[in-house]
């Protein structure tokens, strides 16, 4: 018999063993969750400063998801019986003109690409091209530092032109019981008996009047051109109805207790939806 060479045995096996093998190809698996290639699905938003009423939902309720108040909201959407809202109806939830994020949406926040510094050669002193030393400095060269602005002086504050001529009036003449407090009191408290005369700090259009505003009692809201509204609340009558003009120091209604305990007028001056301190606009006395 024919002894064959070691040699030529291993390379046989080498073949054999090259012929048997098979390319597999893995499947690849999406680390988040999907599979590979898998399109990215998107959740509709609804738009900046609305909300769509849900089953179950109060005007109470929206308006403190979204850290607003009740005359906020009526107002904005012009609503007439606050307890009849629809599922499905769209509230307006910021004042009109807001910028998007500024009021009823979450701040959204992303990546931003920054560019990367380049090392880019640079000759010193003349050097040889052999031994060039480098520096480290960003394409385009150095940025230039711009001096910081001067702050601005906070404007002046200043009641609705058009319709007051600059000037607010004090709408009861009772005693300020409470002040203005950002966290608690969006207006002011001021004392009286039943029957005092609440009148117009200026002259507008009365876009509320009615007791539908739990908390407020009889409630009269009051706008007076595109950035001004004015508040009455707690009233015991109310003289003036919804789409009623009415003049500057015109009475409105009388000073009463409905839903207060004690009786009195809370008072607030609102600019482009938000609660200010009436003491900045109201005159000295």
């Amino acid at each position: 018999m024919h002894k064959q060479s070691p040699y030529i045995v291993l390379l046989l096996v080498a073949g054999l063993m090259a012929g048997c093998a098979s390319k597999v190809t893995a499947p690849v698996r999406d680390v988040i969750g999907g599979t590979a290639g898998a399109p990215a699905t998107s959740v509709p938003s609804q738009p900046s400063g609305v909300h769509t009423v849900r089953p179950g939902e109060t005007l109470l309720g929206i308006a403190r998801q979204y850290g607003v108040t009740l005359p906020e909201l009526v107002a904005w959407n012009g609503l007439t019986d606050p307890n009849q809202i629809q599922v499905g109806e769209t509230l307006r939830v910021a004042p009109p003109g807001a910028a998007p994020g500024s009021a009823g949406e979450p701040a959204t926040s992303g990546a931003v690409a920054m560019p990367v510094p380049v090392p880019v050669p640079v000759p010193v002193n003349g050097a040889d091209s052999g031994s060039v030393p480098l520096k480290q400095e960003p394409i385009g060269g150095r940025a230039p530092i711009a001096a910081p602005a001067a702050p601005a002086e906070p404007p002046a504050a200043s009641g609705p032109g058009a319709a007051t001529g600059g000037q607010w009036l004090w709408p009861a003449a009772g005693a300020v019981l409470a002040g203005f407090s950002e966290a608690s009191n969006k207006g002011l408290d001021i004392g009286g008996r039943v029957g005092d005369p609440i009148r117009a700090a200026a002259a507008g259009k009365v876009v509320y009047a009615g007791s539908g505003l739990r908390g407020y009692g009889k409630l009269i809201v009051i706008k007076h051109d595109q950035e001004y509204n004015s508040v009455y609340a707690h009233n015991d009558k109310l003289l003036v109805k919804e789409d009623e003009q009415v003049a500057q120091g015109q009475k409105i209604a009388e000073l009463g207790s409905t839903e207060s305990d004690r009786p009195k007028l809370h008072f607030e001056i609102r600019k482009q939806g938000k609660a200010i301190d009436p003491m900045r606009y109201l005159p000295a006395r």
